[in-house]
């Protein structure tokens, strides 16, 4: 599992190409999975592309990263990402590396995105790309 790479989506990301384009871009959460899967070819890494409306599933999910060896997680843990005090505690519990991503810039929007618990907790975040986020994070947990 050390060439594999999780990707974990929070809620509502399964509606992306028709949730909010002007916000989040056109591209589906099936087509994020395929660029990340051949640019991860690439670089010689397994994607494995997880969805979930369920907070619980993200910490089962990030646990899991660190018990099969992932080499790193990409988390867009969409509304989570400013409430969750236990997907917090899930990063902060795991030794595999996460990078925080998200589509737009939560600094640009309303105020109770700008607090970020899982960006408190993560090596890093790339934010503000549209799904250009999510290959640059790959970009960068490759090298990690």
């Amino acid at each position: 599992m050390a060439d594999t790479i999780f990707v974990l989506n929070g809620p509502n990301l399964n509606l992306l190409g028709t949730r909010e384009p002007e916000i989040y871009g056109s591209d589906t959460l099936d087509d994020i999975a395929g660029q990340l899967e051949d640019r991860g070819r690439e670089l010689g890494l397994t994607i494995d592309m997880r969805q979930s409306n369920h907070e619980g599933h993200l910490v089962d999910w990030l646990q899991e990263a660190q018990a099969r060896g992932a080499k790193a997680v990409l988390l867009n843990a969409g509304a989570f990402t400013h409430t969750s005090l236990a997907v917090y505690d899930a990063i902060k519990s795991i030794k595999t590396p996460v990078i925080e991503v998200h589509l737009s810039n939560p600094l640009t929007r309303e105020e109770f995105r700008h607090e970020s618990y899982v960006g408190r907790a993560a090596r890093g975040t790339i934010a503000g790309f549209g799904a250009l986020s999510y290959m640059l994070a790959l970009e960068a947990a490759a090298r990690i």
